[in-house]
């Protein structure tokens, strides 16, 4: 382990320590973007590594749609970006003060629609009030300043991680040295949001979700299963289904006289997997609200145009965008870079090609890492 001199522990009233290092902090009510007031929100958070005794080594990662603070793990429950961050990794947390927690209207400890609100003995369900990227970013700030946190050395993440990531450069300028976001862009797309739409419907047309009042019954599984299928066509290429499935048969028998519509190929069996999985570990409600989240992100939305919005951004800034990510077009990150240069901002592009598509800023760790470590060293 590499040493740091003396080292500051944090210590907050608010939080209880939880099994596998899963803290929780009441950040109080919050004013939501809608004008509806949350009461007593609780952020679900982790930490790794030291706050070193400068305090200029903490670094916030957000995260996407369905991920939650374990950002990195053990060999027994691996993290969702082991990849990229842990002791001795391309994000060192022998290094650096790690800060992930999980998103506002979440569904692993953060306060959301499965919550059940101060004083009342069943969930919010549909009365949780409309979440945005924004409503996000104000409750990692809250939460931040209840960990006594004042700067950030970096804020990252893909995906809906990415758009924080902006909102954050945008909302709090001086709060933080560099931004990193990754496979995002600074509103959603007519594709992106044509895909969340039908994934919503898969949803909402299951009779089980009935109107977002299942609780505390198992709720729309085969609906929210269909969704992740949905995702999953549109995180991947082309390419990489049919290297890995191609037609290959998961039955060797010959057609059945009768029509049977049952998963025969192997990338259905793969599609029904990755559902019935995300099934067992996520909330249906809370999918459908962060899935609204990202449709109405738009970092320009009440603020003004593009180049307006762009020059309150005074941290360094590298874009990481996949050439092949259906989801999040690279052309839309390149205008950004570009906007931010034209604003003389101190700016960087990294774009790569992989065959995994939006997923890539997940898997390709060891071509992103490298930039990464760069940059946190040694800026834009």
């Amino acid at each position: 382990m590499k040493g740091h001199g003396d080292e500051v522990v944090l210590k907050t009233r608010e939080q209880e320590e939880v099994g596998d290092g899963l803290q929780f902090a009441n950040i109080g009510d919050l004013r939501m973007e809608n004008g509806a007031l949350l009461p007593e929100v609780k952020i679900a958070y982790k930490t790794y590594g030291r706050l070193n005794a400068k305090k200029d080594n903490a670094v916030l990662i957000c995260h996407a749609l369905t991920g939650n603070a374990h950002v990195c793990g053990t060999t027994e429950r691996p993290g969702w970006w082991d990849g990229l961050v842990g002791p001795e990794k391309w994000l060192d947390t022998d290094e650096y003060f790690v800060i992930c927690s999980n998103v506002l209207g979440g569904c692993n400890g953060s306060t959301g629609p499965a919550s059940i609100p101060p004083g009342e003995d069943r969930p919010y369900g549909l009365r949780f009030p409309t979440v945005t990227i924004r409503d996000m970013v104000r409750a990692q700030k809250a939460l931040l300043d209840q960990l006594g946190i004042q700067h950030l050395r970096c804020v990252l993440g893909g995906s809906m991680g990415g758009m924080q990531v902006l909102e954050w450069g945008i909302l709090y300028p001086d709060f933080m040295d560099c931004l990193i976001p990754m496979a995002t862009a600074a509103r959603f797309t007519p594709m992106a949001i044509a895909y969340n739409h039908v994934a919503r419907e898969a949803i909402m047309s299951d009779p089980a979700w009935q109107g977002g009042d299942y609780y505390p019954g198992p709720g729309p599984t085969k609906g929210l299963a269909i969704a992740r299928a949905i995702g999953m066509i549109s995180y991947r290429t082309a390419e990489l289904f049919e290297e890995r499935f191609g037609r290959r048969l998961q039955q060797t028998d010959p057609p059945q006289r009768e029509l049977d519509f049952h998963s025969t190929y192997a990338v259905e069996s793969y599609l029904r997997y990755q559902g019935e999985k995300l099934v067992r570990r996520f909330d249906a409600n809370s999918y459908l609200y962060l899935l609204k989240a990202m449709d109405t992100h738009d970092i320009c939305r009440d603020r003004g145009s593009l180049a307006e919005v762009l020059s309150a951004i005074e941290a360094e800034v590298l874009i990481i965008g996949v050439e092949e990510d259906l989801l999040y077009e690279v052309s839309h990150l390149r205008n950004l870079y570009q906007m931010l240069k034209s604003l003389y901002k101190k700016a960087k592009m990294l774009t790569f090609s992989s065959p995994f598509g939006h997923d890539a800023f997940l898997v390709e760790t060891d071509l992103i890492g490298p930039i990464v470590r760069q940059v946190l060293k040694q800026g834009v």
